[in-house]
């Protein structure tokens, strides 16, 4: 499977038409009219900081009409008016100063139906342990504290409003000098708006699987890199990432993600009863290969001799035919502390000490860099039993998303389909990096990077929200039958004309091109149901954390009307022109676990014509409004 574009060409066409910039929300894929569902971004807030996490994980609660929004930047929680989506406004703060020490990061939140926010702190001192921090969504106030795990990452509330759980990440000091316990706390919450008592936490560690404990770890969990704890190394190793809470409020399901593995947790007795691999992609097979170079000057999307680690960041549950299913968002990430890299180039392998790729292996003569020399792989895994060379090359995450069972069997994978959808709707900047854009500036890494998910019910269909943190945007699916999802559409309010790091470091005024800019870099989704939004209509909220922006998208079903924006819209606002209602899709083949999008991705082998990106910009140059609708392109 080879999906190639020669980039140069298609960039010389739209330079060569004087296209300054396009507008932000340019991109919609494919056109509006062909989707079932479509994301029209009415609303934005910007808070003007570029690239320090100003803007990270969202929750809206209803009873309010408010989002609330980690601003890790400056250790607050921000509170948006979201009551007219077309006008978030900022109405004030929630600081953990005065209830915990200064200096004191907000990692994560989570908001109960009644208004008792919970929110995941991190200690000044990452290593030691943090808390989870209680307000009220309507005064504001601070409730109290109690202190969990070290480094809680991410928390969730359960479904039924009982229980906080939060993910106890514990990574290294950054000098790997020391490498505490991860855990899962379980906080009981009482019914009213208030804070627990300390007495209210349990604390899941991972102690059974620890030498002398009653559990094995199972081989593929990755165990790696420098055993600093030498008490708890398999505990110090672990580190939880991301909670989901099935719909019975019974069990937590936890990505550990530098390990490759999810952690089942019973709440009832808040203990890990689980912890399952989920194993590694061949990257190898029809439809799931990837595009590995940034040097190639071409999308080339193939089969390639690599196994992904899946290593996802975000997951979700949520319940079909009667069994509970996980959607992961498979990011990858590698482990960096002190002296201790985890990667390195495939070209580099053989040098500096590292071992060399084996002579049998298929990848040996594949090191230049429009092949897989420029791919970033560990050098944790694939080493020959006796050390001397690597016979078996891993890349860092899926770049894509997955559905399993409850038991970690996977019912599918998406394959290479969202870097052909991306190649599709934004050619010329196919797997850009966030915070600049570029020509494949990612392809050597991790792709579009798909970090964090939503998932939302409309009707009978089940979807699935993902978001891209480096290209941008968000990917829907229809995840109804897990086992054959179906792409419904793509949208991305980024202008990819405003290159913010470039203007930024040559003296933009940052809130200016950050505007201009739009979204970079969505880092937390959720979706509001229709009977909970201020509108009527569905929403889904992103925070952006390189532009510093949260964005709120009308969720158009076909034959529903899009809210306009506010014709004069608040302080802090920036309004989107709305998009009319898509019509149904022509049905496509059903899906299978390995596949590409019938009917609307390239086929294999297509070459993408730099024709239809110089009519493109013919049209844009002519007065198209400066917004791509969609980018359709056939061979």
């Amino acid at each position: 499977m080879n999906l190639r574009l020669p980039a140069l060409t298609a960039l010389g066409c739209i330079a060569a038409l004087g296209l300054a910039s396009v507008s932000a929300a340019a991109v919609q894929f494919p056109d509006p009219a062909e989707s079932a569902l479509t994301l029209t971004p009415v609303g934005t807030h910007h808070t003007g900081q570029f690239d320090e996490s100003a803007a990270e994980i969202v929750a809206f609660h209803a009873a309010t009409q408010r989002t609330f929004v980690v601003n890790a930047q400056s250790g607050l929680i921000d509170v948006l008016d979201a009551s007219d989506p077309t006008a978030p406004t900022a109405i004030g703060t929630i600081a953990a100063g005065g209830t915990l020490p200064d200096g004191a990061v907000v990692n994560s939140l989570s908001v109960r139906a009644d208004g008792l926010v919970v929110a995941a702190i991190e200690a000044p001192t990452k290593t030691d342990p943090g808390w989870l921090l209680f307000a009220d969504a309507a005064t504001l106030t601070v409730l109290g504290a109690v202190q969990v795990g070290i480094q809680p990452d991410m928390v969730s509330v359960s479904p039924d409003g009982r229980l906080a759980v939060s993910a106890n990440e514990a990574e290294p000091a950054d000098d790997y000098s020391i490498d505490p316990e991860g855990s899962i706390s379980v906080v009981t919450l009482p019914s009213d708006l208030a804070a627990p008592a300390q007495a209210a936490v349990r604390t899941a560690t991972f102690h059974e699987w620890e030498a002398g404990g009653t559990r094995t770890l199972p081989e593929d969990v990755r165990i790696f890199g420098p055993e600093v704890n030498t008490a708890f190394p398999i505990s110090a190793n672990l580190e939880p990432e991301y909670v989901t809470v099935d719909a019975s409020s019974t069990t937590a399901y936890v990505t550990l993600q530098e390990n490759n593995a999810v952690a089942v947790v019973d709440l009832a007795s808040a203990t890990v009863t689980d912890i399952w691999p989920l194993g590694f992609k061949d990257h190898g097979q029809p439809g799931q290969g990837l595009d590995p170079s940034d040097r190639d000057g071409a999308i080339t999307i193939a089969p390639q001799p690599v196994l992904g680690v899946y290593q996802p960041d975000g997951i979700g549950a949520y319940d079909a035919g009667g069994q509970t299913y996980l959607v992961t968002a498979n990011e990858g990430d590698a482990r960096e502390w002190g002296d201790y890299t985890e990667d390195a180039r495939v070209k580099d392998l053989g040098d500096d000490g590292i071992p060399p790729i084996c002579a049998d292996s298929p990848a040996a003569a594949l090191t230049g860099d429009a092949d897989l020399g420029r791919l970033n792989v560990s050098l944790a895994d694939g080493l020959r039993a006796d050390g001397s060379c690597y016979e078996q090359l891993y890349s860092f995450g899926g770049r894509s998303f997955s559905i399993w069972t409850t038991e970690g069997t996977l019912v599918f994978d998406s394959g290479d389909e969202l870097e052909r959808i991306v190649a599709q709707a934004v050619p010329e900047f196919f797997n850009s990096n966030h915070s600049e854009s570029n020509f494949e500036g990612r392809s050597d890494d991790k792709g579009p990077e798909p970090e964090n998910l939503a998932i939302g019910q409309i009707g009978d269909r089940t979807y699935a929200f993902i978001g891209l943190e480096r290209v941008g945007g968000v990917v829907v699916y229809d995840i109804t039958d897990p086992q054959h999802p179906s792409f419904v559409s793509y949208a991305n309010n980024r202008d990819f004309a405003v290159s913010a790091e470039d203007e930024i470091d040559t003296g933009g005024d940052p809130a200016d091109v950050l505007r201009r800019a739009g979204d970079l870099g969505p880092e937390g989704l959720a979706f509001v149901a229709a009977e909970d939004s201020p509108t009527g209509e569905p929403l889904l909220v992103t925070g952006n954390e390189v532009s510093g922006s949260t964005t709120f998208f009308a969720v158009n079903v076909a034959g529903s009307e899009t809210p306009g924006p506010d014709p004069e819209p608040g302080p802090g606002a920036e309004p989107t022109p709305s998009v009319s209602a898509p019509t149904p899709p022509t049905p496509t083949e059903p899906a299978t676990t390995v596949r590409r999008v019938s009917g609307e991705l390239p086929d294999a082998g297509a070459d993408l014509s730099p024709w239809w990106f110089a009519m493109g910009g013919v049209l844009l140059a002519a007065g198209a409004g400066g917004t791509i609708l969609a980018r359709r392109l056939r061979s």
